[in-house]
């Protein structure tokens, strides 16, 4: 990941407000400590803050097309850049760098080429022959970006809230899918799957489609020019992209420079199921895995730091976020800097208990769209920003959009749960790896019922922090909540004690719509 803040005709191109845009950009420094730019073109600047994980040697941005009229600032990762360079026959490259192509493409077949990026990213594009401007969000959200106006006329775009909450007047989230176009003054979706309309479809189940699917989209997130390992909790998901990468790392790029063996990391409270069933996974996996242990009084010291870089008052988003951003850490501190994760499985196939009691295949399949479209609000965010906050980028192979299309594409009747039938929750996702000659899994991992995340760290964590708020927390505050905070107003003494946290950090944001 790496950090990108843009202010967009701010009627000032003063030293002053060139101080001011540096000033706010270091801000997310810790998002991309590898390198920092920025870029002036009268009142327009693009700021960058690099994680280089592609071509760390000559991937800095901004980066340009040949004559540098069209400028662009990249957070994330183009996966098909190569397929992308073999199309565009005409263009010189000036790095190795994966995002190189945005440029070229805009260059090429003008706003309308977001949709052949395969990815993960958040971009600002000026193309300074009529000082235009896009700005994009990947399909899903997966990198975190924000939108703002100020009072002078300008647009800001940032990485993070805390880039540009104290500058702007209003501000919001930008919505994923999504491409803001100054020619047209507003907002348009680019991304519009079949899926998205949420008509109920009708494909057969296809386990080997499915497995497919899913490991071309765990192999393409092999492309890395530093070390990497995964995030190993001994769940389904986990272990599957963990199985998943081991057998196809040898004959990788990654492989020549780092080696063939990999690393896999766990983080839990002492005697944690996640613990347990991570080194389980990991022994018959053959990773050299590593364990990292937390204790409730280490995840409550964290408590602000989390707030302040994940940027939510969510409960459950700040008790998933906190044993991961102490994990991310000490990821970083071994020198890797890319994991694989496994976010998403859970929204795509209905994964949640709660599916247990959906009534019919066309509820469970709209209720697991609604889930992919909230995603950016929570799990992607969690992710994004728990792993950022080190400068550490996570990769999601379960949120890749050739995959969702095709798990999204299957008769939502083979996803229901079925116990007479012996189906449980991602029945289908289960029987897809499910391989009798050359297992992916132990059978008892693949069929084994999920564990919520803050439980499966420990199951005191949750009781620790439910115990730490009631000490902070009395009545009569959750009694007034309402007039405190008349806008999503927290209705529990946890719930209460987040929400001071994040006003004081982000106070203007009492009033604005950020879930």
């Amino acid at each position: 990941m790496c950090g990108i803040l843009a202010v967009l005709g701010c009627s000032d191109d003063s030293q002053a407000k060139r101080v001011r845009v540096l000033e706010l950009s270091r801000r997310l420094k810790h998002r991309g400590p590898d390198w920092s730019g920025l870029y002036q073109h009268g009142d327009f600047y693009l700021a960058h803050q690099r994680l280089a994980i592609i071509d760390p040697a000559s991937g800095d941005q901004p980066l340009y097309n040949e004559d540098k009229k069209i400028v662009v600032t990249v957070n994330g990762e183009i996966y098909n850049h190569e397929a992308l360079r073999e199309r565009l026959t005409n263009h010189k490259f000036r790095t190795g760098s994966d995002c190189d192509v945005i440029a070229h493409l805009y260059e090429e077949y003008g706003e309308n080429f977001v949709d052949m990026l395969d990815g993960m990213f958040s971009f600002v594009l000026l193309d300074t022959r009529d000082n235009s401007f896009i700005v994009a969000r990947d399909a899903i959200g997966i990198t975190s970006l924000y939108i703002g106006w100020g009072l002078d006329g300008s647009i800001w775009i940032s990485s993070e809230l805390k880039g540009l909450n104290d500058d702007c007047e209003h501000f919001e989230a930008f919505p994923p899918g999504h491409l803001y176009s100054s020619k047209s003054g507003g907002l348009k979706r680019w991304y519009n799957p079949t899926w998205y309309s949420e008509a109920i479809p009708s494909t057969p189940y296809d386990p080997l489609v499915l497995r497919q699917a899913f490991e071309n989209a765990v192999i393409k997130r092999l492309m890395t020019d530093v070390p990497f390992g995964v995030l190993l909790s001994g769940g389904l998901d986990s272990s599957l992209v963990a199985s998943i990468t081991a057998r196809h790392l040898a004959g990788t790029k990654a492989a020549r420079q780092w080696g063939t063996q990999l690393h896999s990391f766990c983080v839990g409270l002492e005697g944690s199921p996640d613990l347990k069933y991570a080194k389980e996974v990991a022994d018959y996996l053959g990773t050299v895995h590593h364990e990292f242990h937390f204790t409730v009084q280490d995840g409550i010291d964290a408590i602000e730091e989390v707030i302040y870089h994940v940027e939510t008052y969510d409960v459950t988003t700040i008790r998933a976020s906190t044993p991961m951003f102490l994990m991310s850490r000490k990821i970083k501190s071994l020198g890797v800097k890319m994991v694989i994760s496994g976010e998403g499985s859970d929204e795509i196939f209905g994964g949640y208990l709660y599916f247990h009691k959906a009534p019919n295949k066309e509820e469970f399949h709209r209720e697991t769209c609604h889930k992919i479209k909230a995603l950016h609000q929570y799990d992607c965010l969690r992710a994004n920003k728990s792993t950022s906050a080190w400068g550490l980028e996570a990769r999601v192979p379960f949120l890749d959009k050739d995959f969702i299309n095709v798990a999204m594409a299957i008769d939502p009747e083979w996803k229901m749960i079925n116990p007479q039938e012996g189906r449980i929750e991602k029945w289908i996702l289960r029987k897809a790896f499910d391989d009798e000659e050359r297992p992916y899994l132990p059978k008892h991992v693949l069929y084994r019922q999920k564990e919520q995340f803050s439980d499966g760290v420990g199951y005191s964590w949750i009781d620790g922090l439910k115990a730490h708020a009631e000490q902070h927390v009395t009545d009569k505050m959750v009694q007034n909540a309402q007039y405190i905070f008349p806008h999503n107003t927290p209705l529990t003494k946890e719930a209460y004690y987040y929400r001071m946290i994040f006003e004081r950090f982000f106070p203007q944001v009492i009033h604005l719509n950020l879930m």
